[in-house]
C-alpha cells in the first residue's frame, strides 16, 4: 500500500512541476514587451556579452610591447588537454646569470575547452580570457596562435 501512496505523490509532484513551468512559458508568451532572445548576427553593433563570458585566451601587452609572462609553464601544466605550449630560452642578464625567459607562447584554440584553468594557474596574470567568439575559419591552422608579439619582452619588476 505504501508503494501506491509514494507513486501517487511522485505523479502529483511531477504534474505540479510541469504546471509551474508551463505558467512561466505562458507568461512570456502573453507579455511581448520583455524580449529575451537576441537576434544575432543582426545586433552585432549592440551585442553585450556577460562579464564572465570566456572566448579565447589572450596575452596582454603594454604600450611598450611588454608582457608579464615569465615562462614558468604553470598554465601549460594546468591545461587538461594540451592547448598551451610554452617554448622558453635562457637569457644571460647583466650579472652573467642564466635566466629562463619566454620565447614563444603557442595557443591551440581548436583544442581549448574554455575551462579557465590556465588563467587561474598563472602567477603573474599574464593571460586572460577575451570576449571574442567568432572563430569560424576554413583552415584549421589559423586556429593555432602565437600569443606573444614579435619583439616583446618581459615587463620590469615581474619575477
Amino acid at each position: 500500500m505504501s508503494f501506491l501512496v509514494n507513486y501517487i505523490r511522485t505523479v502529483f509532484s511531477s504534474v505540479v512541476s510541469l504546471l509551474k513551468g508551463m505558467r512561466r512559458t505562458g507568461y512570456y508568451f502573453t507579455h511581448h514587451k520583455e524580449i529575451i532572445t537576441q537576434s544575432y548576427p543582426d545586433n552585432r553593433h549592440e551585442l553585450i556579452l556577460p562579464e564572465r563570458f570566456r572566448g579565447e585566451v589572450v596575452m596582454t601587452h603594454s604600450e611598450q610591447n611588454e608582457h608579464r609572462c615569465t615562462g614558468c609553464t604553470a598554465c601549460e601544466l594546468a591545461c587538461p588537454n594540451g592547448t598551451i605550449k610554452i617554448v622558453t630560452k635562457f637569457e644571460v642578464n647583466a650579472e652573467g646569470k642564466k635566466k629562463k625567459a619566454l620565447d614563444t607562447f603557442v595557443y591551440h584554440l581548436e583544442l581549448c575547452t574554455m575551462c579557465n584553468l590556465c588563467i587561474e594557474a598563472c602567477p603573474t596574470n599574464a593571460i586572460k580570457m577575451a570576449q571574442s567568439f567568432e572563430h569560424s575559419v576554413y583552415d584549421r591552422r589559423e586556429l593555432t596562435k602565437k600569443l606573444n608579439r614579435p619583439g616583446s619582452k618581459l615587463m620590469e619588476g615581474v619575477e
